[in-house]
């Protein structure tokens, strides 16, 4: 579990509002349509951190429904007060390991789409065999994937890039659909929204790479 600072309101958010929004971890696959009260196209987000794009993208989607994977509590808060003050209706979060969650809840081609989005780096070498971009979880996360369905990855470390690009490259299932790294961040589902610190990032001369891959 990811350890940080929490702040008064997330804290507040996460203790009134959360429950209203998360779906417990279970060894049973999700009925996605009973949770969100309808049958929509489904779209994992994994690790969403401060929950800023994904909030976002399920504001200018709202015919999609979002399932957010995170253990950052300040995340989890913040994330909750974004839908509340939003009123978002097609958001959920699961507060649990993302490969765990693949692996028990999420059934073989039912996903719309996956995102990930500037997972952890892990940039010391000795540390590289912890990311979460690798296989078997991609593999993992392709069975999952309807046909048509997309995977989104961005990543501000280059050399993350380049494994991102090599490991989804070698996935039998998945083509990519650029030439390399994607051109902008976009998929066949929306634009990634740039957030404040990536915007600074961008001003200051640091890359950014946007990796789209298709199912089938």
């Amino acid at each position: 579990m990811r350890r940080g600072h929490v702040t008064a309101a997330q804290r507040r958010a996460y203790a009134e509002l959360v429950p209203g929004l998360c779906v417990p971890y279970s060894r049973g696959l999700l009925d996605a349509p009973a949770v969100f009260g309808r049958s929509a196209p489904l779209v994992l987000e994994i690790g969403f951190g401060m929950g800023e794009t994904t909030a976002r993208i399920a504001a200018q989607c709202p015919e999609i429904d979002f399932l957010g994977i995170e253990v950052f509590v300040a995340g989890i808060g913040a994330l909750a007060r974004r839908v509340h003050e939003a009123g978002l209706r097609n958001i959920r979060i699961i507060e649990h390991d993302a490969v765990e969650v693949v692996r028990d809840m999420i059934a073989a081609s039912s996903l719309y789409g996956v995102h990930i989005f500037f997972p952890d780096p892990w940039p010391k070498a000795r540390h590289h065999k912890r990311r979460l971009v690798a296989q078997p979880f991609i593999a993992a996360l392709a069975q999952r994937l309807q046909a048509g369905g997309t995977l989104h990855c961005a990543t501000d470390w280059e050399n993350y890039a380049e494994q991102m690009l090599a490991v989804l490259s070698a996935e039998p299932l998945l083509r990519n659909l650029h030439p390399g790294y994607a051109p902008a961040p976009r998929s066949a589902i929306c634009e990634r929204p740039q957030t404040k610190f990536h915007a600074r990032g961008a001003r200051l001369g640091h890359g950014v790479w946007d990796l789209v891959f298709q199912k089938g």
